[in-house]
């Protein structure tokens, strides 16, 4: 029994465009047992056969929408719009602290297979530019102690990244000192284990929300919204977020 399900957000001849819940791949890897499921091999079986080309991924604790081509000549259409930076890819995030009102962060990135082999990219590989815009949506101030701090403060944040660096907002959102709450990697444990003990949240909070781009076949703009997780929505209700709920 398939433990995720992927909601179909948009579909025709060349693309079928999802909504990828967090913790599910995006395709397979040897890093995880055989069989694990994964976005690919699950649309083969909705394509009843057909190999799905996915023309970008997300990291397996992010969820949102993920754009798959169902053909060559649209994945390749896709690919080089995304190499150009020609599609329009927006996250949200809840991250520590107050975030500035916005801004841009404009920090190098090397390039990484996984956490542990991040120390010997940083010597073997030359940084390469990763640019985010970003913008505060909302903050909140939560009477929770943590560590010497007698309340908890923490910031919705809709990022607009303008490159494709491997766990790029991760990463940038932890140079700023914001970093993303339920990020086991780059986080902070202490703010993670908050959201874990009061909300019952276990994952990662980053969303890809939406995305927009050109159709690789009529040329027409394609502009698709991501709905919440229930979790999400509840955790948002909770903080007094309401407008920036997608249902």
């Amino acid at each position: 029994m398939n433990k995720f399900v992927l909601d179909i957000l948009f579909e025709d001849e060349d693309l079928v465009i999802v909504t990828k819940p967090a913790g599910l791949l995006t395709h397979p890897s040897w890093l995880t047992p055989k069989g694990t499921e994964n976005v690919a091999s699950m649309l083969k079986i909705h394509l009843q056969g057909y190999s799905p080309y996915t023309v970008h991924r997300l990291d397996r604790a992010t969820s949102g929408v993920l754009v798959v081509a169902k053909n060559k000549l649209a994945a390749q259409r896709l690919s080089d719009d995304f190499c150009l930076h020609k599609i329009e890819k927006t996250y949200l995030c809840v991250v520590r602290g107050y975030a500035p009102d916005e801004g841009r962060i404009d920090h190098p990135l090397k390039y990484i297979h996984d956490k542990k082999a991040e120390r010997q990219a940083s010597v073997d590989k030359e940084a390469q530019s990763a640019i985010t815009d970003f913008k505060r949506l909302a903050c909140i101030e939560l009477p929770i102690s943590v560590g010497k701090w007698p309340c908890a403060r923490y910031s919705l944040v809709q990022a607009m990244p303008k490159t494709g660096r491997k766990h790029q907002l991760r990463r940038h959102f932890k140079h700023i000192l914001c970093p993303i709450v339920g990020d086991t990697n780059y986080g902070e444990g202490r703010h993670n284990r908050l959201f874990r003990e009061h909300f019952a949240v276990h994952r990662l909070l980053l969303m890809a929300s939406a995305i927009r781009f050109t159709h690789p076949s009529s040329g027409r703009e394609i502009n698709i919204t991501a709905p919440f997780p229930q979790q999400l929505v509840n955790l948002f209700e909770s903080f007094g977020w309401h407008e920036h709920i997608v249902y």
